[in-house]
């Protein structure tokens, strides 16, 4: 074992604030204090005079998500309590994301508040030489970084304009069905959850059929308003809402856009406010529009497309 100093140079990042950046979807990445996403919350526009943190770093946050530990493969800004690390010794990609899983295994060492900011250095870690062969040799099937269009898209979001869910779509809600009546089959069961796409169990067609509504390549809100997109057939509960679009079809690269959209909203649900009918008919989303005011859809489209990674969808 050695520590993490023994392999590491430890430096604080640039210490900014995303709230105070200007967003820029083709600028460089913002990574803070979360476990998801790689830690990126966004993109922001370059700050003249101030130099990103650099390329093939890990950051680890040290507050909030503690000892959240990311590969960044980017030159990035970082907000307040994120350390980068920098390999004092030539350390490959594999080996890199290898210490990342190590340093997050010490996560229960900072609970209840406590921070990693002065003890994070003397932390142990594996030597180089003893990493498991299996983090040389595991294959995960590579995701493709390209996008499906080579055009960048700008997006102007004060030029977008507000509209009712309800203007746009029809809303239905799901039918209960407790654990004790589930039948296991292939379909999926989308309940109320943060988690796994909002699905949390399988259950038969066959069985069903007759009686509950199957969805399929829909949005959908559930009472916590957590809000998924599925390009798949489904069944859902009563705590779980589909959004069915009026008078148009919409692919799933739009649907996917909206989904990111309506996330925005869950800030109006905290503190045990749930996402019901009858709140839901009041609420409204903001989306590019044409010259005609009306949602631009064709834009929300080739926004998703021109992404990196597009390609995988």
């Amino acid at each position: 074992m050695v520590k993490v100093k023994d392999y590491f140079d430890l430096n604080y990042g640039v210490n900014l604030e995303f709230s105070n950046m200007e967003e820029d979807s083709n600028g460089i990445p913002f990574v803070a204090r979360t476990e998801k996403n790689n830690g990126v919350v966004g993109k922001v526009k370059l700050i003249e005079g101030i130099n990103p943190n650099p390329a093939n770093t890990i950051s680890v946050s040290c507050g909030g998500s503690v000892m959240a530990s990311f590969l960044q493969e980017e030159p990035y800004y970082s907000g307040f309590h994120i350390l980068y690390l920098t390999p004092k010794i030539k350390l490959n990609e594999r080996e890199l994301l290898y210490y990342c899983m190590c340093l997050k295994q010490n996560a229960w060492k900072y609970s209840y508040g406590r921070q990693a900011n002065k003890t994070l250095k003397d932390l142990e870690i594996p030597s180089k030489e003893e990493i498991p062969t299996w983090a040389y040799s595991l294959k995960v099937n590579e995701l493709k970084k390209e996008p499906i269009i080579s055009k960048k898209i700008e997006l102007d979001v004060k030029n977008w304009k507000n509209f009712k869910i309800i203007d746009l779509f029809e809303i239905k809600k799901g039918e209960r069905l407790v654990k004790e009546e589930r039948i296991e089959g292939m379909i999926p069961l989308i309940t109320a959850t943060s988690e796994n796409n909002g699905v949390v169990d399988y259950i038969s067609y066959d069985d069903f059929k007759d009686n509950k509504k199957i969805f399929r390549d829909k949005v959908t809100i559930d009472m916590f308003f957590n809000v998924f997109y599925h390009n798949y057939g489904y069944f859902s509960d009563d705590n779980v809402h589909t959004l069915i679009p009026k008078n148009i079809s919409l692919n799933k690269y739009v649907c996917l856009f909206l989904a990111t959209t309506l996330k925005k909203l869950h800030y109006k649900y905290d503190f045990g406010r749930q996402a019901r009918l009858q709140r839901l008919d009041f609420d409204e989303i903001k989306l590019p529009v044409d010259k005609k005011g009306t949602p631009d859809w064709q834009v929300m489209e080739e926004y998703i497309k021109s992404l990196n990674y597009s390609s995988n969808l």
